[in-house]
């Protein structure tokens, strides 16, 4: 019995464990409230700063972006919106897929926003050297081409007057994949070096939802290794450096940059050549103070141009939806390290990654997550079929050993030194393993993690509708029981998070309780207790999680109560000594 205890108090322990960091997350890192308009001012990086990290803007006088910026207008498949030509930002797109709410006249989600804007969040492009007039963020670029589409690349240019013309040449695929070529012609009469580099700019602190189990913030993967920088960490160790650096790296190839948790915006260096990598924390100047902001930049190595001589580096930027299927197809095509892990599977990748494919080839075929959560659901059931048949005719056994273990107790009340011996002489003579009862539990724990990851962080999942109610199986159960499923005009959860309870969640606790019902007391009074409250305790707990998890659940539920009452009916017909008992 000290073994089936032990089993007992593991599984308890990790779902509990595992709900309580779920459902309680650390604190939020706030956002500022009423965030203002965000000016820079307009220097250069300077020599050998190559991804002008430091907190130079501070103390300068800002530039107010003017509202009639000139722009070229970006009119892809999949995305919309405009790029700067005073600075050369991509700093205005739009999703045409996707939109903030389910609500009919939601906006569309917007993944980059320019200065001037209550979030500045942008890409841009330049050059750092000695001895050359280089282009800075005021720089007023131009350009022939009206529009940027994947069929029509266009080419900004830049004369600085002394011989040397810089171009930066924008194509687009039709997804969310930018390619950005810069370029030097150098028509001087001498040789010059220039250092070209590129990076993204977050010019406030998102707010962001504090899960354990999800990062937003600086990420990427370096020399192979997934590299990952929440925003308060990037803060804290930037502040160490009188440069605002958290984390530098030489590396070849790879990927880096800031991510939502559906939305990314990364750069993607040349595959063929080293680049220096830099995440940091900046002080860009807003309404004349300095606040926080983040970049993510590469810089490749410096690069000497002959008189009458050229020269050409190219970056990959991806700005849009973590589509897994399309991270994969870029990883691929482009050839870009491990770009999967801009989805953060987490540490059991192994095993919810292949969760997600086999969901959504199911999706695929039916056209509906929640009835493709129900087909895979079935599938591991019979996958595990042997290991829980094993365990449910044992737990059907100990049922039907009840009479005989109530008579132990009995004959041995006044010595319990020799009760133990005697329920194992029964174990032993019965063939039965009181432990095996906890092998579905403890089975159900990484499967259910697993699931519930591919739920949270996967984009496919977002906004998807099951039947009836449900309209987004990643977002909690909206029907609330506390008042009466919507007749009551008042949402008590708002008050109290806990008086929040959906039907789905209801239906999962019934189950729950079924399915407990069926299975043998445990023999300690304590536990018996305890077991009796756990339906009460899940039903809870679950009421704050994903829609589609709570459905999974339940069906779970319902598939273990079948599966438990044919083998309790056959273990009634092969033993019927043990049944008159």
């Amino acid at each position: 019995m000290d073994q089936r205890r032990l089993f007992l108090a593991v599984a308890i322990s990790l779902v509990i464990l595992l709900g309580f960091r779920f459902i309680l997350p650390p604190p939020k890192q706030a956002a500022p409230a009423n965030a203002p308009v965000a000016t820079q001012t307009a220097t250069a990086p300077k020599p050998n700063d190559t991804l002008g990290v430091t907190t130079q803007d501070a103390g300068q006088a800002p530039i107010p972006t003017p509202a009639n910026t000139p722009r070229l207008k970006i009119a892809g498949t999949r995305v919309e919106g405009s790029l700067s030509l005073v600075g050369a930002r991509l700093d205005d797109l739009i999703l045409r897929d996707y939109r903030e709410t389910l609500a009919k006249d939601s906006p569309n989600v917007r993944v980059l926003e320019p200065q001037g804007d209550p979030q500045p969040y942008y890409v841009d492009f330049g050059w750092t050297g000695v001895g050359v007039k280089l282009p800075d963020r005021a720089t007023q670029w131009a350009t022939t081409a009206t529009e940027l589409t994947p069929e029509k690349p266009a080419t900004l240019t830049w004369d600085n007057g002394q011989g040397q013309i810089f171009e930066i040449t924008l194509s687009i695929d039709h997804d969310f994949m930018f390619t950005v070529q810069q370029r030097v012609r150098n028509g001087g009469a001498s040789p010059v070096t220039v250092q070209p580099y590129q990076r993204i700019r977050r010019d406030y602190t998102p707010p962001v939802g504090g899960y354990y189990i999800l990062h937003e913030g600086m990420v990427g993967v370096v020399d192979g290794k997934l590299q990952e920088t929440k925003y308060a960490a990037a803060k804290t160790d930037g502040e160490k450096n009188t440069n605002g650096v958290a984390f530098t790296s030489q590396t070849t190839g790879g990927w880096a940059g800031i991510t939502d948790k559906y939305w990314l915006a990364a750069l993607i260096p040349p595959n063929a050549s080293p680049s220096t990598v830099v995440y940091a924390h900046t002080t860009p100047t807003i309404e004349g103070k300095q606040t926080d902001g983040y970049q993510v930049g590469y810089a490749q190595p410096p690069i000497t141009i002959a008189a009458a001589g050229d020269a050409m580096s190219a970056t990959g930027v991806f700005a849009g939806a973590k589509e897994v299927n399309l991270l994969d197809r870029y990883e691929t095509s482009l050839k870009i390290t491990d770009f999967w892990k801009a989805v953060d599977f987490g540490w059991f990748s192994y095993i919810t990654r292949p969760f997600f494919y086999g969901i959504d080839w199911l999706y695929q075929q039916t056209g509906n997550f929640g009835i493709a959560i129900l087909i895979f659901t079935l599938g591991l059931k019979l996958a595990f079929l042997p290991l829980a048949n094993k365990s449910y005719r044992s737990m059907s056994k100990m049922k039907l050993l009840a009479p005989k273990m109530t008579q132990l107790r009995e004959q041995y009340k006044d010595d319990p030194a020799k009760l133990q011996p005697a329920m194992l002489g029964l174990y032993k003579s019965e063939k039965v393993n009181p432990a095996s009862g906890c092998l579905p539990m403890l089975i159900q724990i990484p499967v259910f993690f697993s699931l519930y990851k591919v739920i949270f962080v996967t984009i496919e999942m977002r906004q998807a509708p099951f039947f009836g109610w449900i309209r987004d199986l990643s977002a909690i159960d909206p029907t609330n029981v506390f008042n009466l499923f919507g007749l009551i005009p008042f949402d008590p959860a708002a008050a109290l998070p806990l008086l929040h309870l959906g039907a789905w969640p209801l239906i999962m606790g019934c189950t729950m309780f079924f399915q407990q019902r069926m299975n043998p007391p445990p023999p300690d009074p304590m536990q018996a207790r305890l077991f009796q409250f756990m339906p009460i305790i899940f039903t809870f707990m679950l009421a704050r999680f994903p829609a589609g998890l709570v459905i999974y659940w339940s069906w779970n539920n319902l598939l273990t109560i079948g599966q438990q009452w044919l083998i309790m009916r056959s273990t009634r017909l092969t033993r019927p000594s043990l049944a008159r008992v």
